[in-house]
């Protein structure tokens, strides 16, 4: 049942940045920037936009049905700014929808918080188009310049992308319907359905109104005994079976204590563990991120991947850490320090450290993880630098 906190969601609004700020790092956000800056009549709003963005001049956001809003402070006071987007009729979402239910996949990827290509690209081809495009975008704001978008409007979609790519949920909601509701009707149409064979008289209508009947006792086909295994000389069978209750035990106590893998974080640990697994597992699209993920798992495990795909804004104290370390490793640091969250970037070079949520900074060199995680960030400058 569909209740309001589906159809409406609220974010709090994102700090300022530091440096120029990043947008739009998945597919689909770039998609939405694109879509913003193929219609924009006005360049130097979108430049402008982007800088109020960047620092945190948008307030609280909420996305609702065909809509997204925000109040935007400038200097001249604060606009209501919103950015509107058509939502799916019933006939779309119904295709939409039968396109998600028919590929275990597809629903997969949205709980894992990924849009897929082949996804959109299935939606398109059943006449759907999830992505905006040029023209569907638009702006509103009570500002009183006439460019579309505005500076605020512009502001208001950049900060959005960073909502898109941490959940895409956020766009089909603001093409008409929440995660929940989404979840539910997907969940109908992958409910089993119970045929009858139509030799007992009872008419079809009465036949799919029926409750099914309830499953049979599995404990009847619990096989018993437990594993056999033969003695060894001078070890007796009962100490394998003592063994193997006791690696059961261990291994159920690891997992519960475990935070429970994505399927995704599950393939690129496969991956990253079992090399010759790798070829395999490999997805056709996207192989680079691929790749990428997996090289990140190998150098620090779950953290490091989380490094990979995730910024956050850690306490300025250790990021000032990171800037003093640098001017201990080089001999000008001057303005050679490019600092964006958790992301500390060396003008020209490729080389990056990022800092992770365990503490450890984690090694990058064009983007590509580039070695274990150290304690100290000007070891990683000392070595990445050379």
């Amino acid at each position: 049942m569909t209740t309001p906190e589906d159809r409406v969601r609220g974010f709090p609004a994102f700090g300022a940045q530091g440096g120029r700020g990043q947008f739009a790092r998945s597919w689909w956000g770039r998609a939405w920037i694109g879509a913003m800056e193929d219609t924009a009549l006005d360049l130097r709003q979108l430049k402008q936009g982007r800088k109020y963005a960047a620092a945190g001049r948008v307030g609280p956001i909420t996305v609702s049905p065909g809509r997204i809003a925000a109040v935007v402070d400038d200097q001249e006071g604060q606009y209501r700014t919103e950015v509107r987007l058509a939502e799916l009729t019933g006939d779309e979402w119904d295709r939409f929808l039968d396109r998600v239910a028919s590929r275990a996949g597809h629903l997969a990827a949205l709980l894992d918080r990924d849009m897929p290509h082949d996804l959109v690209e299935a939606a398109d081809d059943a006449g759907v188009h999830l992505l905006p495009g040029i023209g569907d975008l638009d702006p509103d704001c009570d500002c009183p310049g006439w460019e579309l978008p505005c500076r605020h409007a512009a502001a208001l979609s950049f900060q959005a992308s960073w909502l898109l790519d941490a959940d895409p949920f956020v766009l089909l909601l603001m093409r008409g319907k929440g995660e929940r509701e989404l979840l539910d009707e997907l969940q109908r149409r992958n409910a089993p359905r119970f045929v009858r064979t139509g030799d007992d008289d009872i008419d079809a209508e009465r036949a799919y109104a029926d409750e099914p009947g309830p499953l049979p006792d599995l404990a009847a086909f619990a096989p018993t005994g437990g594993p056999t295994v033969p003695g060894a000389p001078d070890i007796p069978a009962e100490a394998f079976a003592l063994l193997v209750a006791n690696a059961g035990q261990m291994a159920g106590a690891l997992l519960a204590s475990q935070p429970k893998l994505t399927r995704k974080q599950d393939v690129v640990r496969l991956a990253a563990t079992r090399p010759e697994t790798a070829d395999r597992l490999r997805p056709a699209e996207n192989g680079e991120d691929f790749d990428r993920a997996v090289l990140a798992w190998r150098h620090g495990g779950r953290a490091g991947l989380d490094v990979l795909e995730t910024a956050w804004t850690p306490p300025s104290q250790a990021m000032g850490r990171a800037r003093a370390a640098f001017a201990e490793v080089v001999d000008d640091p001057g303005e050679g320090l490019d600092i964006e969250r958790n992301h500390c970037t060396v003008h020209g070079t490729g080389v990056q450290v990022r800092l992770g949520k365990d503490g450890l900074w984690y090694p990058y060199r064009d983007q590509w993880p580039a070695g274990a995680p150290e304690a100290d960030p000007g070891t990683l400058f000392a070595a990445l630098l050379g």
